[in-house]
């Protein structure tokens, strides 16, 4: 385990010498873990390219450091904790023995069914300890993971699997999801259709579903286990292998897969988990997130493993069967450190206070945010009903680019401030820029946040299309790596997200491109064009407001409406449903026929006082119609 950093004066020592000497500090920070070759070069980079090498030369297994170096000493010890949706049935825990067997398992399983290194792996999964099987025993074979989330419909599933060329998937017969039922295997099959190079399909039996088994290519999880060797020789990866593919939205139609590789992702994130929740041997950690996303990838699989921390995994949601579900669970496993998202949090305030004080929570140490900027009410209210104002709250800003958290308080080491994530944590070097490029100096200012210097987990291309990797985040300020998002440093430098600056909205922490959605409502017969903006939701963070043509001037407007969700509903998924539909005329576009989002997010935000000049496009009339129609 990482020695996290004790005091504030030891940050900002940390931080100097990350600065001062970055090749030494995380050459340090990599001294910690089992390498099968040491590192010729520490790091290698420019981002122009962009290129990016940490530890070259560098030989690993992430598995031997998540695992078989705790087995000597800490084999007895539990990895992880796993909560079912359903609080009547029964938990299950793993050691780290058991679950190093478990992924060894597996790890036969797949190289038994024609997985090698190198190989891609779709994982379309429930929150079960199967999930977390499955991704680790891809990494110890040294084939490579993309979970997709069990949410997404079939053809962003097929579209996910065509673009990485994914040789087989893994899947369930179906989830438990609050009070519902949700079936995986069959969207499985459905997406299959679309895509051409899946040999394979395992099939875990969750729900006791009656699933379609094809012949020859689909087999059950059970079977395939029988007889299976618990020794399973990891296979030996370079430092910049790639460790898993991630899909994330952009501001065009198509989701990019984030490539992640093998060691400095491990550094980083082992790192960034030890310092930010200030970890103790006997912790009980509990990450919220699903594993479909980065958080669940980083902080509730790789970083506590490494560390040789308890994790705990939940399958279920945070209202089910009633709204105090989270602090039971709490409560149930002695929890010391809850890492969850603003959304479930403003959910959980919109249902009152008596489910929360109904727990004791005495366990609780620290709390975390993450997914979006924690706004202030929500902020004291976790602070004050959850954390009873004894519990550190950090609000971690990261991206599923960045791998890991880069900029966030060390719980019980740096000073908090509602609203704000704080510091850059030790390697990280951010900067604000102005519309020219132009890094802006000293405290209290504002501006496109950027960062300067490479940092281990940071990605290092899309996968199959590297020009839009170095279009997406290096081409916009030259020399600097942006992330999108706009930041304001106050008077004592700490920094403030204010929120995407492209045209991304990030719904409950889920980021969607508006393309993605326009796409998928342009497919709707009765529409001739779409426009989709972000606008202020209580519980989400960010709801999605969509501006919508028809082809036909007389129509059912409700529906339509009902169309335009179904529609969505079936090429992303329920969680990028519009939340508001508005059927107009036209959109406010100039003369050469870009559409003035702007002037949208305005009035979806409710401010058509502060519209701006309106008198050079095309149709000005088109945007009183808008405001008039407002929903």
């Amino acid at each position: 385990m990482i020695k996290p950093i004790a005091n504030y004066e030891a940050y900002l020592e940390a931080y100097q010498k990350s600065v001062d000497q970055p090749e030494a500090f995380w050459a340090d920070v990599a001294s910690h873990f089992q390498w099968r070759k040491p590192w010729d070069k520490v790091l290698d980079w420019n981002f122009d390219e962009p290129k990016i090498s940490w530890f070259e030369g560098a030989q690993l297994n992430i598995t031997e450091n998540c695992l078989d170096r705790h087995l000597a000493e800490h084999g007895n010890k539990l990895a992880l904790i796993w909560e079912p949706n359903d609080p009547k049935e029964r938990f299950v825990r793993y050691t780290y023995r058991e679950l190093h067997e478990h992924v060894s398992r597996f790890g036969n399983v797949l190289r038994k069914n024609g997985i090698e290194k190198g190989d891609r792996v779709c994982i379309y999964m429930p929150m079960i300890p199967e999930l977390m099987v499955a991704v680790l025993a891809c990494a110890r074979i040294g084939a490579v993971h993309s979970v997709v989330f069990a949410g997404f419909a079939a053809h962003s599933v097929a579209d996910r699997i065509n673009d990485s060329g994914c040789k087989m998937v893994i899947t369930a017969d179906a989830l438990n999801r609050g009070a519902k039922q949700i079936p995986c295997k069959a969207v499985v099959d459905e997406a299959l259709a679309e895509c051409q190079t899946v040999e394979k399909v395992i099939v875990f039996e969750r729900v006791g579903w009656p699933v379609h088994m094809e012949p020859g290519r689909d087999f059950w999880w059970h079977d395939e286990l029988k007889g299976v060797s618990a020794h399973c020789e990891p296979a030996v990866m370079e430092a910049e292998d790639m460790l898993f593919i991630l899909y994330t939205s952009g501001s065009t139609g198509k989701p990019k897969g984030v490539v992640h590789t093998c060691g400095g992702y491990m550094v980083y994130t082992a790192y960034t988990f030890a310092n930010v929740f200030q970890v103790k041997p006997n912790d009980v950690y509990w990450c919220t997130a699903d594993v479909g996303w980065i958080t669940g990838h980083s902080y509730l699989v790789y970083g506590p493993l490494l560390n040789g921390a308890t994790t705990l995994m939940f399958e279920g949601v945070p209202t089910y069967p009633d709204p105090g579900r989270f602090w039971q669970v709490c409560d149930k496993h002695a929890v010391t450190i809850f890492y969850t998202a603003p959304t479930a949090i403003r959910s959980l305030m919109a249902a009152g206070e008596d489910h929360v004080l109904s727990y004791s929570l005495d366990k609780l140490r620290v709390l975390g945010s993450v997914g979006e900027p924690i706004n202030e009410e929500a902020w004291h209210w976790y602070h004050i009903h959850v954390g009873k104002e004894r519990c550190p709250l950090t609000d971690t800003w990261w991206q599923t680019e960045t791998g890991g958290i880069m900029i966030a308080a060390l719980a019980g080491v740096s000073p908090l401030k509602p609203g704000h994530a704080g510091y850059p944590l030790p390697g990280v070097q951010p900067v604000l820029l102005d519309q020219e490029g132009k890094e802006i100096e000293g405290n209290d200012r504002e501006g496109y946040l950027a960062i300067k210097f490479p940092w281990p987990s940071m990605i290092r291309t899309t996968y199959g299309d590297h020009e839009r990797c170095r279009l997406n985040y290096f081409d916009t300020y030259k020399g600097y790596y942006f992330t999108g998002d706009g930041a304001r440093r106050d008077e004592q430098g700490m920094y403030r997200i204010i929120g995407r600056v492209d045209d991304v909205i990030n719904v409950s922490g889920h980021r969607f491109g508006t393309a993605e959605i326009e796409n998928a409502i342009n497919q709707n017969e009765h529409v001739a064009e779409s426009a989709v903006v972000g606008y202020p939701h209580d519980i989400k963070g960010q709801g999605i407001y969509a501006f919508v043509v028809c082809r036909e001037k007389e129509f059912d407007p409700v529906n339509l409406k009902g169309e335009i969700t179904e529609t969505v509903v079936a090429q992303i998924g329920k969680i990028a449903k519009p939340d508001k539909i508005q059927i107009v005329s036209g959109l406010p576009k100039t003369r050469s026929g870009k559409i003035m989002r702007r002037i949208l997010r305005k009035v979806a935000e409710g401010d058509i006082s502060n519209l701006g000049d309106t008198s050079t496009l095309l149709d000005p009339l088109v945007v009183d119609e808008i405001v008039e129609g407002k929903l």
